[in-house]
Formats: C-alpha cells, sequence, structure tokens
C-alpha cells in the first residue's frame, strides 16, 4: 500500500525514484546530470538543536488553562510544526513543573496549566501526544522535570488531595512565596525517582531532563532568608554527620543527580539523562567572571556531576551575550568544555527570549546566530567542544522575535541535521537498509526496511541538484518525494542513541 502523507510534509517525506528504463542513446546525446555537478552523498551532519516548551504559569503551552482539548492539542501541534520548519531535532517538554504531572500518574495530581485546577483530567494524555506527534516529525522529545518545585504559597490552600505536599505536608518547606519539597529528605528523593521512573518505563522518550532549581534562588524579596532546613540538618549532625550545612546541602543534591543516573540507566539502554544548570559554576571561573554563586546559593555543584559523567547530555544556561563583560558568552562556552574530562554532549542553553524583547538591552536578531556560529568553531577546532543547542523558550521561536528564527532557517539551519550520537550507551551501528524505489507523476517514492535496531531513517535527496534530508520514524515503511527532478537518493537506518548505518543509495 502507498501511503500519501499531508503535505505538511515536504517533511514527511520520503524517497523514491524510480527509473524506467530508457532506451540507450548515443554517447554525444545529454546524460540526465548534464549540467549537474557530480553526485555525491552529503555526509550526515550531526549538531543538536533543541527547543525548551515551558508548561508552568502557561508560559509556552498551552497558551492558558481549561482550553478545549483539540485546542490544546492543535497549539501544540503548532510549535512542534514550528520546530520542524526551522530544522530542529528535539523539544525538550516540562511534564512535571511542581509535583504535578502533565500526563496520567497514580504519583501525582494533574497539572493545573491544563485545566485551571490541578487534579482535573484534561481529557487526554498530553504526554503521549506530543511523544506521537514529535517523532512524526523527526523530533526527539526529551521530559522535563523539576525534582523539588511544589508551587507556591498561593498553592497551599488549592494543591490536590494527590499532591505529595497534601499527602506530607511534613516534606514541604515554606520560602519567600514558595513550596519547596526538602532535597535533604530521602522520602523526597524517592518519591522524585519513583516519578522519573515512571515515566521511563511508560512512555517512549527519547531523554529525561532536569533543570537549574535544586535549592530556591536567593530573592531580593526576602534578603537573608535561609531555606528552613534545620530540622533535617541536626538530625544529620546527630548520626555523626560532619559536613557543613552547605556541604552537607550539596550533598544532598549529588546523591540525587548520580542516583537519577544509576536509575535510569538500569531501566532504559537508550533513555539519555540530561541537566541544564545555571551557567556560571563560580564567580572567577573562568577568570573575570562575575555574577551569582550557584555552587554556594542553590547548592548546585555543576562541574562535578559534568566532571563525574552522571550525565549524557550537558546544557548550561549560557543567557549572555558575547559582548558581555562579566558574564562573557564565549568564555563561559570554553570553560565549560575545559571540565568535559568525560567527553559528555555539551549543549549549551541560548536565551532566544532576549531577541527583541522590549527590554532595555535586548538582543538583536543576529546574537543567537552568532552564539550558534561559535559553538560550531569550538566543536570543530577544541576536544570535547559543544555540538549543539537548546533554544529558550518555544514562544520566541514562534514568534519569530526579531526575525531570528528566520535567519537560522536560511543560514546555520539551511539545511538538516541529526543529534550526535552517543556512543558510551552504544556504538554498534544498525545494518543498512533496504529500499525499493518507484516513481510516481512528479513525486518518487521509497519503501525501506531495516533490521530492529533502526529507530528513524534519515534520508538524503538530491532534486536539480539541490540536496534536501529528512528524518523520519522508521515505524514509516514507505515515503514519498515531492519533486519532479530527483536523481538520487540515500537512506541511513539511526537507533535510539544516534548510531547511523552507511547509506542504501539509489541513482537514476
Amino acid at each position: 500500500m502507498w501511503v500519501r502523507f499531508p503535505l505538511r510534509a515536504l517533511r514527511y517525506l520520503a524517497l523514491a525514484a524510480v527509473a524506467a528504463c530508457a532506451a540507450p542513446t548515443a554517447p554525444s546525446s545529454p546524460t540526465p546530470d548534464a549540467g549537474l555537478p557530480p553526485f555525491v552523498v552529503p555526509a550526515i551532519a550531526r549538531e543538536f538543536r533543541g527547543m525548551w516548551i515551558a508548561t508552568v504559569a502557561n508560559i509556552d503551552w498551552p497558551s492558558q488553562a481549561a482550553l478545549p482539548v483539540q485546542t490544546q492539542q492543535q497549539e501544540l501541534v503548532h510549535l512542534l510544526s514550528v520546530a520542524e520548519q526551522t530544522r530542529l531535532n528535539a523539544v525538550i517538554l516540562q511534564v512535571r513543573a511542581a509535583g504535578d504531572a502533565l500526563y496520567p500518574s497514580t504519583l501525582e495530581p494533574w497539572a493545573r496549566s491544563l485545566s485551571g485546577q490541578q487534579g482535573t483530567d484534561p481529557g487526554y494524555d498530553p504526554l503521549r501526544f506530543a511523544i506521537t506527534e514529535a517523532h512524526a516529525r523527526g523530533l526527539e522529545l526529551h521530559a522535563w522535570f523539576n525534582p523539588f518545585r511544589a508551587g507556591n504559597l498561593s498553592d497551599t490552600i488549592r494543591l490536590a488531595d494527590t499532591h505529595l505536599g497534601r499527602r506530607r505536608p511534613d516534606l514541604l518547606r515554606r520560602f519567600c512565596g514558595q513550596l519547596w519539597f526538602d532535597p535533604g529528605e530521602a522520602a523526597v528523593q524517592d518519591h522524585a525517582i519513583a516519578v522519573i521512573s515512571d515515566v521511563v518505563r511508560r512512555y517512549d522518550v527519547d531523554a529525561v531532563h532536569l533543570d537549574d532549581f535544586f535549592y530556591p534562588y536567593p530573592s531580593p524579596n526576602c534578603p537573608n532568608l535561609d531555606f528552613p532546613d534545620s530540622a533535617g540538618y541536626a538530625r544529620f549532625v546527630a548520626e555523626g554527620g560532619t559536613l557543613s550545612k552547605g556541604e552537607w546541602r550539596r550533598s544532598n543534591v549529588n546523591r540525587f543527580v548520580e542516583r537519577l543516573y544509576q536509575e535510569v540507566r538500569a531501566l532504559s539502554p537508550h533513555v539519555r539523562v540530561g541537566i541544564s544548570p545555571f551557567g556560571i559554576w563560580r564567580p572567577g571561573n573562568p577568570a573575570g567572571v562575575t555574577g551569582l554563586d550557584a555552587f554556594a546559593s542553590i547548592y548546585a555543584d555543576s562541574r562535578r556531576w559534568f566532571a563525574e559523567g552522571w550525565v549524557d547530555y550537558f546544557a548550561p544556561q549560557l543567557y549572555w551575550s558575547i559582548a558581555s563583560t562579566g558574564q562573557s558568552f564565549p568564555a563561559l562556552l570554553d570553560w565549560w568544555r575545559e571540565q568535559n574530562e568525560r567527553r559528555r554532549h555539551l549543549w549549551p542553553g541560548l536565551a532566544s527570549y532576549r531577541v527583541a524583547d522590549g527590554s532595555s538591552a535586548p538582543y538583536s536578531s543576529m546574537e543567537i546566530p552568532n552564539q550558534i556560529a561559535l559553538v560550531r568553531q569550538q566543536q570543530a577546532t577544541r576536544i570535547g567542544g559543544a555540538s549543539g543547542t537548546i533554544l529558550y523558550n518555544a514562544s520566541s521561536v514562534r514568534l519569530d522575535r526579531g526575525g531570528f528564527r528566520s535567519t537560522l532557517t536560511e543560514t546555520h539551519y539551511a539545511a538538516g541535521a541529526i543529534p550526535p550520537a552517543t556512543t558510551w550507551l552504544d556504538a554498534t551501528e544498525p545494518a543498512t537498509p533496504v529500499v525499493t524505489v518507484t516513481r510516481g507523476s512528479g513525486e518518487v517514492r521509497v519503501q525501506v526496511a531495516g533490521d530492529g535496531d533502526a529507530f528513524w531513517w534519515f534520508v538524503r535527496w538530491r532534486d536539480a541538484g539541490r540536496w534536501q534530508s529528512r528524518l523520519a520514524p522508521a515505524s514509516l515503511t514507505t515515503l514519498t518525494l515531492i519533486g519532479g527532478n530527483i536523481d538520487g537518493v540515500a537512506v541511513a537506518a539511526v537507533d535510539r542513541v544516534g548510531n547511523a548505518s552507511p547509506d542504501a543509495v539509489w541513482r537514476r
């Protein structure tokens, strides 16, 4: 059976071509390749291109709570389509913002951002819907969790009965208008690990992801306020602990990060673990950098997590400009490269939300493209350098603020790319697929067959001398490419961690 994809596609890609046998021509007759450059299949481009989709407070999606199911789904499909059109290859969807869930869970209540009331079923499974729609567009779906944030003080009387803060108020801490689960409590860590493990078991996510919230950030609204965990620290000391309170807090977070990585590895051979910490480890690292001391203020020893290999990818939030003096983007980018002792993926977060944001110091439309150019330069010239970036946030990409997205699609993202392979999880390439190509009117169709290790097909085809590419799920066995002058197609099988097979090539 031939499957024609909605022409959302160019997109839903497909391959094929077939050449009807033409009668032999005299040597002097023009050939199909006359006037075209030599036929050389381009190498597979490797670069992580991600986009965060924040759901807390309806920042990116849904645009507001209590929208009809169809409207919520249409909005999410639009965001995913924008990511696809921008030639990104991953989205990072916030699925647990404050002890709640963007999916049906026996452990946590439904998120308020969906229905307007925590614990109310929205009528569908947003995470499953998102995974299906993302994979159909050649996008990885990373599930983003906040392990210790529990809400705001105003939420106290609105928490659903199934919220951990309601069931175990002894684990809840109030801090400057916020509610937090205490990272020093073993039950808090156990619960967060159980929540993440539940998603890894039940959903076909490509990665799990944490951001920069571990202990709360200092607030000018509550100067000198200390996190209220003295009772837990006192128990630690009474049991013979000798660490200072700051060291104990960092130890709590370190223990959680290490355990999370071990738990995910035990559950899945391919689900990756990523963390996106504050972009500065400590002021003075590198020399000249000033700003928040995340090591001492939010007790995040992020350099250690990177050095120990407790992540598969690391995305420090480098939300400063190239020209910044106290927080130099190039200097921080290179410093984090130097910390990459385990050669994990380094994919810094970029502040696309700052482009034309109406502030007194907005980013220009070229700031993000120029930062991506610096990342590429580092990858090409420095061992352990960054091999991709993540844009915060989805709304800025959707709105194309200042035209930065249009600039990207015309320049750096003019061609597609697939994420770098995570070879420390698996370095075995899948078998070369088998392709059968037929040609119709104005299109070619490709039937693809591969072994069970293939999760994606990476397809490149030449039409009128111009190469194009597309990542498509391996569940699609027939792909359709639109074009009247397609004279060559190459298909590689790609597994769950990014290993690619040799190309299966068809020539007209």
